[in-house]
């Protein structure tokens, strides 16, 4: 049997990048010497630009040492700078070429060599020790982020570093960087910002080891503002580098902001820790601190949002958009009593007495469909509701946005209690019957899908508004959970016609004559259409030059504009009904 050199005996031939050196020239090198062929000499050639080196192969010395020879002679004719090393047992040397006797790294590698035949430094070793003798990382000044990951991880070789991945949703940002405010600061040695790739290519770690004309430069550290509606807005990292310490246990962290090629955004966080049980215990700490934070979603609970679509046909969910609409107070929702109290057993009593039903076994989530003509308050009286439930997340879906449905019902779900409003929803769950296609009917679908989904003991309450009951998919009340209430918003009758008029008008100066010829004068007509009415009503008595009191030819004239002189049409837009008025 023949005797088999152990592997040991062997001597690897490493190929180390060389940015002066032509491509075609390494393809070449690797095949004629090395016998590669075509397709893997390629491969090689781009492995070992992208990572700094690659292995050819693995050789007893002798042959080893003759292919390093023909190698070499190739490189030198050629009037290239090309390396190659050998590896073995004894450690790594570059033939040819002397090398730092630190870290090992060739001539070639590094921008200055110093010393005598019998020890020599490069200057990245100068660089780390003159950084150690000045007491404090914070005082040492680096260029590229290769150069600080070796200082700070000194006495640590690279290759022996993990490094462990989260990623997060843009929608969870403010929170992310809440929860890093929180844990970083005590362990910071320093903190530092890294120049990015492309717009779509992922920093990592393995990025920041690159070298020469791939190294990552060292610049400020960049942060964007994230509104989440409280007085000032959240301070983001865009892309950085931490350097930590804990217990004298060296780390890192790498956090970067990402576009995805489909659309919208995303938040990466690497960290890297020496291998061993230490570090990877220490990572879950990390992580479990971040998750804790991000669960309490304390950034947007309670307040009204709505996800912005990025701009790509896929409608996937991008950042959190927080509205800031003005309270709505009882007395400014003018609706028939019947139609109030029903708003407050059904909502405002149903939210007081949920722990009780959730005691008693019964479902803690409701839906409502609020339906009517358009401008009769259905949208204002979501603003009631929402002012009437602090402790709630209104989420506003609009009908566009059902491609949304799965990021905002998953919100509703984390920042709950919860008010989920879905505006023009026959625009989404119509009848199948009078469906075009089969992608509106998957519409549809997923949202009885979504709403099905969630467990009886969600606090969310649905509330889904409509101008065209009629048109509704009649599966959507088909089943307990999806719409258990329905609430008819109709024009306003004298009384509340009467009340609109003293809320819109505002601080203008209206009789009681006036005020009953208005009356009088919208039956039939949405509160929307009163309100433009006193508007017009205002402007008409400032143009006059005496805006102090309004007169009945105020009134004629606003009138007249909106159902005569704009023709049916305007009478509809506003929400009048020009057959059922008296003449001005």
């Amino acid at each position: 049997m023949l005797d088999v050199p152990k592997a040991a005996e062997n001597v690897q031939i490493l190929l180390l990048n060389d940015q002066s050196t032509p491509f075609d020239f390494v393809v070449d090198l690797l095949v004629s010497v090395f016998s590669k062929e075509d397709v893997d000499a390629h491969q090689l050639a781009a492995t070992a630009h992208h990572y700094g080196e690659v292995l050819c192969g693995l050789w007893p010395p002798s042959v080893a040492a003759a292919l390093l020879d023909a190698a070499n002679a190739r490189i030198t004719a050629a009037g290239h700078s090309l390396s190659l090393a050998q590896q073995s047992a004894e450690g790594r040397s570059v033939p040819g070429q002397a090398q730092c006797d630190f870290c090992g790294t060739p001539e070639a590698q590094v921008a200055k060599l110093y010393g005598t035949r019998a020890a020599r430094i490069c200057n990245n070793c100068i660089l780390q020790a003159s950084a150690h003798l000045s007491g404090s990382i914070k005082s040492a000044k680096f260029r590229h982020s290769k150069e600080i990951l070796d200082w700070h991880f000194a006495g640590t070789r690279i290759e022996d570093l993990v490094t462990s991945t989260r990623v997060y949703p843009e929608r969870s940002r403010a929170d992310l960087q809440r929860a890093l405010d929180e844990i970083m600061p005590a362990r910071t040695v320093r903190l530092v910002g890294v120049k990015g790739s492309f717009r779509y290519e992922a920093l990592t770690f393995a990025d920041l080891l690159q070298v020469q004309r791939d190294a990552k430069l060292l610049t400020p550290v960049q942060y964007a503002d994230v509104d989440v509606g409280d007085d000032a807005p959240v301070s983001c990292i865009e892309r950085g580098l931490w350097l930590l310490e804990c217990d004298g246990f060296r780390h890192a962290a790498l956090i970067s902001n990402e576009t995805r090629p489909q659309g919208g955004c995303e938040i990466r966080l690497e960290i890297a820790v020496p291998a061993g049980e230490a570090g990877q215990e220490l990572v879950q700490r990390y992580f479990a601190a971040i998750e804790t934070t991000i669960t309490a979603a304390n950034a947007y609970r309670g307040k009204i949002l709505s996800l912005e679509a990025a701009d790509h046909w896929s409608g996937m969910a991008g950042a959190v958009l927080v509205h800031r609409l003005p309270a709505v107070s009882r007395d400014q929702v003018i609706l028939p009593e019947e139609t109030l109290a029903l708003l407050d057993r059904n909502v405002l009593s149903f939210a007081e007495h949920r722990r009780k039903l959730k005691l008693l076994g019964q479902s803690t989530k409701k839906g409502l469909l609020f339906y009517g003509p358009p401008g009769t308050g259905k949208t204002h009286t979501v603003r009631y509701l929402a002012s009437c439930l602090p402790k709630h997340t209104t989420l506003l879906v609009t009908a566009e946005q059902v491609g949304l449905l799965p990021a905002y019902f998953g919100l509703a779900r984390l920042l709950q209690p919860s008010l989920v409003v879905i505006e023009d929803a026959d625009l989404i769950a119509r009848q199948r019957e009078s469906m075009g296609s089969a992608c509106e009917e998957s519409l549809l679908n997923r949202l009885l899908n979504e709403m099905d989904g969630l467990k009886e003991d969600a606090e969310i309450f649905f509330v889904l508004t409509t101008n065209r009951p009629e048109q509704l998919e009649a599966a959507l009340a088909g089943r307990p959970g999806r719409i258990d209430q329905a609430v008819e918003f109709p024009v306003p009758d004298r009384r509340g016609r009467e009340k609109l008029v003293g809320l819109y008008g505002g601080v203008l100066a209206l009789t009681p004559h006036v005020v009953a010829a208005a009356v009088e004068r919208t039956q039939g007509v949405s509160a929307a259409f009163i309100k433009e009415l006193m508007r017009r009503v205002a402007q008409v008595s400032s143009e006059r030059g005496d805006d102090a009191a309004v007169t009945a030819e105020d009134l004629d004239r606003a009138l007249g504009e909106m159902l005569f002189e704009g023709g049916r049409l305007n009478a509809r837009l506003l929400g009048g009904q020009q057959d059922t008025q008296a003449s001005p």
